[in-house]
């Protein structure tokens, strides 16, 4: 039987064993979340031959046909230079052509090419990723603990906060 999340935080102890270390249980919680989105990724990038935060990006632009560079960088909550390196990839790859504006020649609008409709087809779940579909699927209550907390351990951790803009795919 494959444990989830909240079956590791809440497996009985043996008797007479001595209460786990909170901060133990939390951070086995970590790797089993870090565990999955990273399976997510492998999976998806052997079944495609695409790495996640491309076939993101490729899901956006189908959803969303004609998306502009900084809408992809919102839709995908990434910086636009991140953004534009994605598409630069896909462009090259074939899967992605850009059209110059009509109104602004400085924007362009993004669509999908056939390869890249083949690989979305062959994304095993969420093209997102496993972690904004989980994320998604929590109460709002959840979310704000989560938040919450989540707020308290990246100053512990002395983190670099920009780097909540880089897709995990891409860590």
């Amino acid at each position: 039987m494959k444990k989830t999340p909240s079956a590791v935080a809440s497996a009985p102890l043996p008797e007479g064993a001595p209460a786990p270390d909170p901060a133990v249980q939390v951070l086995r919680q970590f790797r089993v979340v870090f565990n999955a989105v990273r399976t997510h990724f492998q999976q998806m990038e052997k079944q495609t031959g695409v790495g996640g935060a491309q076939v993101w990006a490729l899901s956006e632009i189908q959803r969303q046909p004609g998306l502009g560079m900084n809408g992809l960088a919102r839709a995908m909550d990434i910086h636009q230079s991140t953004a534009s390196n994605l598409v630069r990839l896909l462009v090259k790859r074939g899967m992605v052509r850009m059209e110059k504006s009509t109104v602004d020649r400085r924007s362009v609008h993004l669509y999908l090419e056939a390869a890249a409709l083949d690989v979305l087809k062959a994304v095993p779940g969420p093209s997102q990723g496993v972690l904004p579909e989980a994320l998604r699927q929590l109460p709002p209550a959840t979310l704000a603990q989560l938040s919450a907390g989540l707020s308290q351990l990246i100053p512990a951790l002395h983190a670099d906060e920009s780097a909540g803009s880089i897709p995990l795919a891409d860590l």
